[in-house]
């Protein structure tokens, strides 16, 4: 009986470990985010807007064009403005950028100090939702109607 509690402390760590890293190493073959990019009427609002209600932090340019402003994400990749859309469509809310923040609620401060519109999932203007999982979360719209999430994932 010893024999084999000694071989299941051995073994079943190194069992779990594979399995966990199985699950989260990516296909060395899999593509990855490189960059997403959003097409927009008017390139300095827009990049004042990501600047200035998201934080986010500009890099350098390579196209040195006038019609692109790029920012990087981290580890993500970046995104880029391009500017050249013809006019503002509606956009679906289904159809957004996510990013997570330590706290929603210092988030909203941001949100109501430069007077930009919030409302949860639903529509209720100025009130988060409680997802299922227990993550808080946001929506707002850029200056082109893209969609925008705000949430506290970990």
């Amino acid at each position: 009986m010893r024999t084999f509690a000694l071989m299941l402390t051995l073994i079943i760590p190194f069992i779990s470990s594979k399995s966990t890293s199985a699950q989260t190493t990516p296909d060395p073959d899999s593509p990855r985010l490189e960059h997403i990019a959003v097409y927009v009427t008017n390139l300095q609002e827009s990049a004042s807007f990501y600047k200035d209600v998201l934080k986010l932090t500009e890099i350098e340019e390579p196209f040195k064009d006038g019609r692109h402003v790029w920012f990087t994400l981290g580890a993500a990749g970046n995104l880029h403005l391009i500017q050249g859309a013809q006019k503002k469509i509606e956009h679906d809310k289904n159809d957004h950028l996510c990013f997570s923040v330590s706290s929603v609620d210092n988030f909203i401060i941001r949100l109501n100090q430069q007077k930009i519109e919030y409302s949860n999932w639903p529509g209720t203007e100025k009130a988060p939702t409680v997802r299922v999982d227990g993550v808080k979360q946001i929506y707002f719209q850029d200056p082109d109607g893209h969609w925008i999430e705000i949430n506290d994932a970990k």
